[in-house]
């Protein structure tokens, strides 16, 4: 029997009055690549908060494997007042990670984003798509099993974007990182997901196959995705 990565077993969160994710029932397999999707609001960026233990539940579990090493980018990094080298290296020192050591992970890190040339520099000098890719340098450098994506190329120009989503899809086909991530670019969802749930209101109202998402009617067996696919939702 394979067991989940993580796990979510009746997940209420409510700030005061507004119920941002409504009892969410979810479950990751091990290599699985989920993308949440839907409109501003529908509670994407909770869950993956919710996921990563940034935010707590008002009702209900999360679970995940007490092994499972987890890693989160969000869709604008905040970059810290130190060199690009150093944001990484601090990320992994924190992890109890010897300096050297780290030091030597983080050069390769930068190596495999193609920012090695700007190690010295000052992280908050770099554009979006640069601090994006370093962002993901810092991640990569913890090898975790469970990367969490938030929105991850929703801020940068098309050749950034381009940059971001080819470096997620090497990494995540080169390894056994279990990928879950919320975009709302439908073409990088079909390039990088094997699985697709759609939320709205906080709920989850479809939870199928990339392919089964995209290419079967959903008019009858899920009518609010059907109707999010054909740009008729608000």
């Amino acid at each position: 029997m394979t067991h989940a990565v993580l796990a979510l077993h009746r997940v209420t969160v409510q700030f005061g009055v507004h119920v941002a994710l409504r009892d969410v029932h979810l479950s990751v397999l091990p290599g699985e690549r989920v993308a949440l999707v839907g409109a501003n609001g529908s509670g994407k960026s909770t869950l993956l908060r919710v996921a990563h233990g940034l935010l707590p539940t008002s009702i209900g579990q999360v679970h995940a494997l007490a092994a499972v090493r987890q890693a989160m980018v969000f869709q604008r990094p905040h970059m810290l007042r130190t060199s690009v080298l150093r944001f990484v290296v601090w990320g992994l020192w924190l992890q109890g990670i010897r300096w050297s050591a780290a030091h030597t992970l983080a050069a390769q890190a930068l190596q495999r984003v193609g920012l090695q040339d700007v190690a010295h520099r000052s992280a908050r000098a770099l554009s979006g798509g640069q601090q994006q890719r370093l962002a993901l340098a810092r991640a990569w450098a913890l090898q975790p099993d469970l990367l969490l994506l938030d929105e991850p190329t929703s801020s940068l120009d098309p050749h950034a974007k381009r940059d971001v989503e080819r470096l997620i899809a090497q990494w995540v086909s080169n390894s056994a990182t279990t990928l879950l991530f919320s975009s709302h670019n439908l073409g990088q969802v079909k390039r990088l997901a094997t699985r697709v749930i759609y939320l709205e209101a906080g709920r989850v109202l479809a939870d199928l196959p990339v392919d089964h998402f995209f290419n079967q009617p959903l008019a009858h067996s899920h009518p609010e995705a059907h109707l999010f696919l054909k740009g008729e939702l608000v």
